[in-house]
């Protein structure tokens, strides 16, 4: 980073959206995948305790049905781990909830067991980088576990369950490989060609980083799947399409050869269940795909331990976020007990489901989960005589529930949340009838004091290494950059040395622009060096349209300092 640069004062406290924060966006294009996948996983375990007329044990199935919502992004030879660890986990989380459950009644300590599990959980799902629903499952899971009646003798039969009913989610969420076992990459194709037509279309800062992220999202999914197939072969052609493109609307590339309607025919097709089209190849398609290859063989020695491990190192910017879940989560449940409420859990639960990247982000999961749980208490209040009148209702209304919940969350996270209330709550009246205003009550103030509390604890907790990954970002974007024209000087460099060059400086981009994305939204911090983050990102790019160049993928004549 330059030493003369001058640094932008900015305050230290944002502005805090509101309409934003609950305008309703597209739904994702695979939202229907994690939507049956729990419908089935539940289903199934739900009909056998029906059977046996124990329906008093949906909890402990529904923590291994509730993995089946995991991995869906994932190619299915990744996705096949994933899930497994998802299950280890949630039984892990499941077993210190239950046996410390039976051996105290404490509400004090429930709380504080409660608060360290969810941080635990968040830190490991962040580090991980493991997705949506991220540690929010896991910990609604374990909060109100740690609540339930409970004696010693019984925590063995009901973790079995658990791993039961996890071991079926494992098979519903990797069983469609065998009807479509690259349905994964060609959706990350797709979403890498729309990318970059959308660039093309329109090339700016926004869209020229959407688009490397998504091209760069459609390499690690293809690099994960693994062995290449025809198939992928194929996807990988689309993939070097797009990059292509991207390229060529770099600040230095021109934009005659790309065809934004041929980029969003094939990603149409490429969606489809048809075969995978085949375009013509790309310049420099033959030396891409080699490279890629050698990549794909170095990786099989690699492990993801050492990766967890350095995010959760000193300097994470991960920490400062696992330190607001523990506060935040611990003094909401302590607030609700202050106030009366028996059983805490879902204070816990709304203020562990806040905690987001930065405080502006918390702000809107804050307004978001607030407003969808109380209109979803009204939701259950209407529904709760139709699932009082037969076991088999009841078992349909959290179905349905569930569906809904992961069909409408993509839209915006309050809409998903009125689906999930009455879902929870419902789960309760296997075990029993309660009173509905006492449900309803606890549930609101859970979640009223949950919200302020929890967003108190993010804007107090100072996350000031959100500037600090920045500035590291910057320095490693550097780093790759000078790398790479390291490289393209060497007219020795092959094709393994030109692609790994220019995949990795893509990585540092993308990397870049998440952390200033991040910090923008941070409050109490230094000034975001934002000049150099336009400066580094414009050299980036014009790097990458170089190596482009240099490796066949695009044809244009660089301007005088374009790498």
């Amino acid at each position: 980073m330059s030493e003369t640069t001058t640094l932008p004062r900015r305050p230290s406290v944002r502005s805090l959206p509101l309409k934003a924060a609950l305008r309703l966006n597209h739904p994702s294009d695979t939202w229907f995948k994690p939507a049956l996948s729990v419908v089935v996983a539940s289903l199934v375990p739900n009909l056998l305790l029906f059977a046996v007329d124990r329906l008093d044990l949906v909890m402990y199935t529904m923590a291994g049905s509730l993995c089946a919502l995991y991995g869906h992004a994932l190619p299915y030879a990744r996705r096949a781990g994933t899930v497994a660890r998802v299950v280890v986990g949630m039984i892990a989380g499941l077993a210190v909830s239950l046996v410390v459950g039976s051996l105290t009644d404490s509400t004090a300590i429930l709380i504080a067991v409660g608060a360290l599990l969810a941080a635990v959980q968040k830190a490991l799902c962040d580090a991980s980088r493991i997705g949506p629903p991220g540690h929010v499952i896991f910990t609604f899971v374990t909060s109100a576990a740690l609540f339930a009646p409970q004696h010693l003798g019984q925590v063995p039969g009901h973790l079995a369950l658990t791993l039961a009913a996890g071991a079926f989610s494992w098979c519903v969420t990797v069983g469609p490989a065998l009807l479509r076992r690259e349905g994964p990459e060609r959706r990350a194709t797709a979403r890498a060609l729309d990318a970059a037509a959308a660039c093309v279309a329109d090339p700016g800062p926004r869209t020229r980083a959407a688009a490397a992220a998504a091209v760069h999202g459609a390499w690690q999914t293809l690099l994960a799947s693994g062995r290449a197939t025809p198939a992928r072969r194929a996807l990988e052609r689309l993939v070097v399409h797009a990059e292509a493109a991207l390229a060529e609307s770099s600040p230095s590339g021109h934009r005659a050869a790309a065809d934004p309607a041929h980029l969003r025919e094939w990603a149409a097709l490429t969606r489809a269940r048809g075969p995978v089209p085949e375009p013509p190849a790309a310049p420099g398609t033959t030396a891409e795909l080699f490279g890629i290859d050698a990549e794909r063989a170095g990786r099989r020695a690699r492990t993801t331990r050492g990766e967890l491990l350095r995010r959760l190192g000193p300097g994470s910017h991960v920490l400062p976020v696992v330190v607001r879940t523990l506060i935040g989560c611990a003094l909401a449940g302590y607030a609700c007990e202050a106030l009366g409420v028996g059983r805490p859990y879902w204070a816990i639960v709304t203020a562990a489901s806040l905690y987001q990247a930065n405080v502006t982000l918390s702000w809107n999961r804050a307004l978001q989960r607030t407003l969808g749980n109380l209109l979803g208490a009204l939701v259950f209040a209407a529904v709760l005589p139709l699932s009082r009148v037969s076991p088999l209702l009841l078992i349909a209304c959290c179905l349905c529930f569930n569906f809904a919940a992961e069909a409408l969350i993509t839209r915006n996270y309050w809409l998903g949340s009125i689906a999930v209330t009455p879902m929870a709550l419902l789960v309760i009246e296997f075990g029993g009838t309660h009173p509905a205003g006492e449900l309803i009550g606890d549930r609101v103030i859970d979640t009223v004091v949950g919200a302020v509390v929890g967003f108190l604890a993010a804007v107090l907790v100072t996350n000031r290494r959100a500037t600090g990954r920045v500035e590291r970002a910057l320095e490693a974007a550097e780093r790759a950059r000078a790398h790479a024209v390291r490289v393209l000087a060497d007219s020795a460099a092959g094709p393994a040395e030109l692609d790994a060059s220019r995949r990795g400086l893509t990585a540092s981009l993308v990397e870049l622009r998440e952390a200033g994305d991040t910090a923008a939204g941070e409050w109490w911090q230094r000034a975001l060096p934002e000049e150099d983050l336009v400066a580094a990102e414009r050299a980036g790019h014009r790097t990458l349209a170089a190596t482009a160049q240099r490796q066949g993928l695009i044809s244009l004549a660089p301007e005088n300092g374009a790498v």
